[in-house]
């Protein structure tokens, strides 16, 4: 059967390969499009999993939000370039959208895709078209009948906020602030008594010889000030809130009449040990001068 062009545009539409690769598999699979569909999708699953063990640590956050639910999605690639490709941002917001309605990462790698393919399969698509190794990594989500916001700063940092209380302004305002601030806790009684009896130990560790040998109660006044300041510097609430940096955060939920929840935030690569490539020292190595 004669290959058409028209084929090889069906063909390329359907799955995004490249030209040569569609006029192949229709030849091999005498014209038929769905056929020559099917091979592709199964060879680029197989690319997918050869490149399965390359580090990905760039790529991109995504959030999706409706009533009373948001999530945030990170997928990964290898490199920061793949992560500004076109084929990978629609990827990444296509999966956002679909983890509205997944409960957890796996469950959100079955899940379907407007386009009728799972997840897993557009992924396996996704690492045909751009050569690098895509993962979704990890999935957020808060589920409430509160006030909820999704923020993602520059593709790299999202946060989601859970507001009881105050209104959609003040929820993103905070988004904000999680992403910009990172606070490891939320409340000041939320930060844990053995990080409080470390920073006093560390804090009287630091004294001089003059300020330990004054009255307890003294002493307990001055190291009682420093820790109040360390717990507020890793708690939202205590921190001064981006937005008026003369108010605290606490200061600003009470004004307002609201209290956060909890809040969540991604950042692309946390926790994954990247791989530093020295070019120079590689290409020597090859040339036999190193």
């Amino acid at each position: 059967m004669e290959i058409t062009a028209s084929l090889v545009k069906e063909l390329r539409e359907r799955t995004g390969a490249g030209m040569m690769e569609c006029k192949k598999a229709l030849s091999e699979h005498n014209g038929d499009v769905d056929a020559a569909a099917e091979a592709l999708r199964k060879s680029g699953l197989a690319k997918a999993d050869k490149k399965a063990s390359r580090v990905a640590a760039e790529g991109r956050i995504a959030a999706a939000q409706e009533a009373g639910k948001a999530v945030l999605v990170e997928i990964n690639s290898e490199t920061d370039f793949v992560a500004k490709d076109e084929n990978f941002l629609g990827f990444s917001e296509a999966v956002a959208a679909a983890a509205i309605g997944a409960a957890d990462i796996e469950a959100l790698k079955a899940a379907k895709l407007p386009s009728g393919e799972t997840v897993e399969e557009a992924r396996a698509a996704v690492i045909a078209k751009v050569g690098e190794n895509v993962q979704v990594r990890r999935l957020a989500r808060i589920d409430s009948d509160n006030t909820v916001a999704a923020y993602v700063h520059g593709g790299k940092i999202g946060v989601l906020v859970e507001l009881k209380g105050g209104d959609a302004e003040l929820a993103r305002g905070l988004a904000m602030h999680v992403a910009a601030m990172n606070p490891p806790h939320n409340k000041q009684s939320d930060v844990p008594a053995e990080f409080v009896a470390k920073e006093k130990e560390i804090e009287m560790a630091k004294m001089s010889e003059k300020d330990r040998s004054k009255p307890a109660e003294i002493l307990e006044k001055i190291i009682g000030g420093k820790i109040a300041k360390i717990v507020n510097e890793v708690s939202l609430y205590g921190q001064p809130y981006v937005l008026d940096t003369d108010k605290s955060v606490e200061a600003v939920l009470k004004a307002a009449g609201a209290e956060v929840i909890g809040f969540q935030r991604l950042a692309v690569g946390e926790g994954i040990e990247k791989v530093v490539e020295d070019y120079a020292a590689e290409v020597m190595k090859q040339a036999g001068l190193a």
